[in-house]
């Protein structure tokens, strides 16, 4: 396929897809997903490593609730990261949250009524010089200490909630969506990685090769995808990448199976045979000339395979063999909140299982929307 009639396909197909409309309302989620998987920590509420601050005194509490905080500030400060650390791991907070429901300043001390349960305070007295960790304005200033301290005394509302261990919902479930996204991108290339070198040389070579790779399928495909992936990471252990390569190492199976057959085809066609005519090696033909013609049924076969990888994912960490507390992972609060789903508060629960419906639906919307875009037999 010459250059131009490539890029002409791809311009029909691109128009194609835009005038489905339930492909690109799955593109608008994947993408808002991205963003929000890439900033997660500096959009969400909670901005410390896997959004992991507890506040045992607010635990289970319904979306929606509000409570005064009194920031305690550490002795020792952490150390202030870059903007990238920032990006990437979040940044260690200096300060230890008291719930309370009210407050007022008796000369050197905050006197708090601190929220124990919602029926329930306890009057505690903190000195400014705690508030404050020690600072010469505490001692030497009494007005301007009261006036530090006045910032460290806010509102606080948790818009989905907090889990039973007083941690932000709505900040985990945006941290979440990294694991979701990471798994998939990584399954997806180890199985697209296995499964196209596999398919190409089946279906290419035929014969004793095709025979062994089939033979292989055919074993894996027997085993349960669920069953094969606890085997490989019960003997990988148990972890974040672990996960990666588990799912990814069940995954290539559909796909050189679909690649086997689109070589199948494609090796007899005639620009095949006239690459062999002009003395090509066999990997120059399947990677220069065959692989690209085959593009439109591997974005297929990605976008369905990123989808079961979450599907996956997320069952490994609710069963408690895929990600590990405290990284926050859509399956593990689940997992962590689904007590609260015939209790007072079941969108504890229901929050994550909402967005892992959404993010796969967006995948199977776009998968669709592919496989019709590049159906060369459509209309244009």
């Amino acid at each position: 396929m010459s250059n131009s009639a490539s890029a002409s396909f791809q311009q029909q197909a691109w128009r194609r897809l835009r005038r489905n409309k339930g492909a690109m309302a799955g593109l608008a989620v994947i993408a808002l997903a991205l963003l929000a998987g890439i900033f997660a920590y500096f959009i969400s509420p909670d901005h410390t490593p896997y959004a992991n601050r507890m506040v045992l005194e607010i635990s289970g509490q319904k979306p929606g609730f509000a409570v005064q905080i009194l920031a305690l500030e550490k002795g020792q400060a952490p150390l202030q990261r870059s903007w990238l650390h920032r990006l990437v791991y979040g940044q260690e907070s200096n300060t230890v949250w008291v719930p309370v429901k009210g407050w007022a300043f008796r000369n050197d001390s905050v006197v708090v009524r601190k929220y124990v349960d919602e029926a329930t305070e306890l009057e505690e007295r903190y000195p400014l010089s705690q508030v404050l960790y020690g600072r010469d304005t505490a001692l030497t200033d009494l007005a301007r200490a009261q006036q530090a301290a006045r910032s460290h005394l806010f509102e606080r509302r948790y818009w989905l909630g907090t889990d039973k261990f007083g941690r932000d919902i709505l900040s985990r479930l945006l941290v979440g969506t990294r694991v979701s996204l990471s798994v998939g991108c990584i399954a997806v290339l180890i199985s697209l990685t296995i499964g196209i070198f596999l398919g190409a040389v089946a279906g290419y070579f035929r014969g004793w090769v095709d025979e062994a790779v089939m033979w292989l399928i055919n074993v894996i495909w027997s085993v349960p995808t669920l069953l094969l992936v606890f085997a490989i990471t019960l003997a990988l252990g148990k972890g974040f990448w672990q996960v990666f390569i588990a799912v990814g190492l069940t995954m290539w199976v559909n796909v050189a199976r679909i690649i086997r057959g689109q070589v199948l085809g494609l090796r007899e066609l005639q620009f095949v045979e006239a690459t062999r005519a002009l003395g090509y090696g066999h990997f120059r033909i399947i990677t220069r000339h065959i692989l690209p013609n085959i593009l439109g049924p591997v974005m297929v076969v990605a976008a369905g395979n990123f989808a079961t990888a979450i599907v996956v994912e997320a069952g490994l960490s609710f069963l408690g063999v895929g990600v590990q507390p405290p990284q926050p992972s859509w399956g593990l609060m689940i997992k962590e909140n689904y007590n609260f789903i015939i209790t007072h508060n079941p969108l504890l629960a229901l929050a994550p299982g909402f967005a892992i419906m959404l993010l796969v639906l967006a995948f199977n919307l776009l998968g669709n929307g592919l496989r019709d875009a590049m159906d060369v037999k459509g209309r244009i």
